[in-house]
């Protein structure tokens, strides 16, 4: 499984099109569940519209193993591929 989420983690980042910023997000919670685990950072201020949607994306992943959110990665990027091109 790492090596098939390290190859999906380059891949993501040469696709014909860049992701919409909702995919962005959902790739940015899932990435950060499978290698860090469980949100363990404060959510960021009220200004700060992004990293709040980054951590919100991540805090949705809450209690999923980092195999599945792996797993979950992989099968986005699968997704992205065909949808984008690569």
């Amino acid at each position: 499984m790492a090596q098939s989420f390290e190859k999906a983690a380059e891949e993501v980042k040469v696709l014909k099109q860049k992701p919409d910023q909702a995919e962005m997000t959902v790739l940015y919670g899932l990435y950060k569940q499978a290698t860090i685990g469980d949100v363990n950072i404060a959510r960021p201020g009220m200004f700060d519209f992004t990293g709040k949607a980054k951590w919100d994306a991540w805090e949705a992943k809450k209690g999923m193993s980092n195999d599945e959110a792996k797993a979950a990665y992989v099968d986005l990027v699968e997704t992205l591929k065909t949808k984008y091109g690569i």
